[in-house]
């Protein structure tokens, strides 16, 4: 090994063990905390010999808690964080340890980017696995739609390489579905020329203005050119933020066009037809959005997340929208409405195991609280939120960063309904 070894009899146990989500609280034999990714056959080698469950960490922001595991091993591979920019070919070569803040670093030291989350402690390995959304979803897929080659390590203990050329099944697999074919020792992406600057903001709304904000929503996202991404939140903000105890539609939207003037058109266009109560939008860089909202998930914080995926926002959907927002009188829980469309929804169906690509918009329903005590609240406001939504598939997805369930009446199998009958 050239890692180490944690158990519960070592003193660093505790801090070993500890996942982003503090719901989480799992009691593994062992973490290995891999020193290359030579760790990863003899970890997979012992777990098969002694018959106990292994857990593959890579970030460790697994919403549903998948990087660790109750008396089995860990193989946290966070540590493993080298990324690679080969300026000339415009490609990304990550260790399976790396987040999103390293990898936006690193490229953006050359003018380059991938399309990933929003989050910048989230680690690569698992977004990347589950699919992959982010202000460059438009532009130009998820994730794992610039996913050009991985290195896996198998159960019986071979390296083998996936990739367009070599075993390109495997490398269908890994394009959004999960971490079950082994252990992804490497990742190769494309990446697309973007910043420093980006045209990037946030129209601010009262309650009182919502429906006519989600209308022109609706209406300004029809027909949006791919450089231009924008997610409706609502929640009530953070006391740091200074923006008062209750609700607000936060509009926000990113331009990745190298014309600044025609971003900055449409940025006007949304601000005739939904005039903002407060906004923020002035120069900023990809690297400064991109670390924007951090601060409502650090590690520790409880979580429970849930998604849908639907075609219209029509004035039942609004409706839907407005009152489960109003009832969010609390710090804790939000929601996202994503446009969808652009470069994700060209991506044919069958290409990936990711659903849905037909889908406008996606909306994402988190929970982020502190007290134990408000689990069951915040909870259950997330599930029953969820199921209020017409959905094509409802998942247990965290902006890609867990695993798809399939849930339509209980008809049908979990890999079917998640991946399509033809997948």
């Amino acid at each position: 090994m050239d890692g180490t070894v944690v158990t519960a009899q070592d003193p660093g146990y505790d801090g070993a063990r500890s996942v982003w989500n503090g719901m989480i609280d799992r009691q593994p034999a062992a973490i290995v905390r891999a020193g290359s990714v030579r760790d990863a056959a003899p970890t997979i080698r012992v777990a098969r010999e002694l018959r106990v469950p292994l857990a593959i960490r890579g970030g460790g922001h697994n919403v549903a808690g998948n990087g660790t595991v109750d008396d089995g091993l860990v193989l946290d591979l966070g540590a493993l964080d080298d990324v690679q920019v080969d300026v000339d070919a415009r490609t990304v070569t990550i260790a399976p340890g790396a987040t999103l803040a390293d990898v936006d670093r690193a490229t953006q030291a050359h003018g380059l980017a991938v399309p990933i989350g929003v989050i910048s402690a989230t680690g690569m390995a698992g977004l990347t696995l589950g699919g992959g959304v982010g202000w460059l979803t438009r532009a130009h897929g998820l994730t794992v739609d610039s996913l050009l080659a991985a290195d896996v390590v198998t159960a019986d203990g071979a390296t083998v390489r996936a990739s367009e050329t070599d075993d390109h099944e495997l490398l269908w697999g890994l394009r959004g579905g999960g971490g079950n074919f082994g252990v992804v020792t490497s990742f190769t992406y494309r990446a697309y020329p973007l910043g420093p600057e980006v045209v990037a903001g946030t129209f601010v709304y009262g309650v009182e203005r919502w429906a006519d904000a989600y209308r022109a929503f609706g209406t300004w996202t029809t027909g949006l050119p791919d450089e231009m991404t924008a997610i409706a939140t609502t929640m009530v903000p953070p006391p740091e933020w200074e923006m008062g105890d209750d609700p607000l539609l936060l509009l926000g939207f990113a331009s990745t066009s190298r014309d600044r003037a025609a971003g900055e058109a449409l940025v006007a266009a949304l601000r005739e037809a939904a005039p903002p109560d407060a906004e923020v939008f002035e120069p900023t860089t990809w690297l400064a959005w991109q670390t924007a909202a951090d601060g409502l998930f650090p590690k520790g914080v409880r979580a429970y997340w849930r998604n849908a995926s639907f075609d219209r926002l029509d004035e039942d959907v609004i409706e839907v929208l407005i009152r489960r927002g109003r009832e969010q009188t609390w710090r804790g829980t939000g929601f996202d409405v994503h446009h969808m469309e652009g470069a994700y929804g060209r991506v044919p169906e069958e290409a990936t195991p990711f659903p849905n690509r037909a889908a406008r918009y996606w909306l994402n329903i988190y929970g982020y609280w502190s007290d134990a005590a408000d689990d069951a609240a915040r909870t259950a406001f997330v599930r029953e939120f969820a199921g209020r939504i017409p959905v094509i598939v409802a998942t247990r997805t965290a902006m890609g960063l867990t695993r798809r369930v399939y849930r339509a009446a209980g008809k049908g199998s979990p890999s079917r309904g998640s991946c399509g009958a033809s997948r």
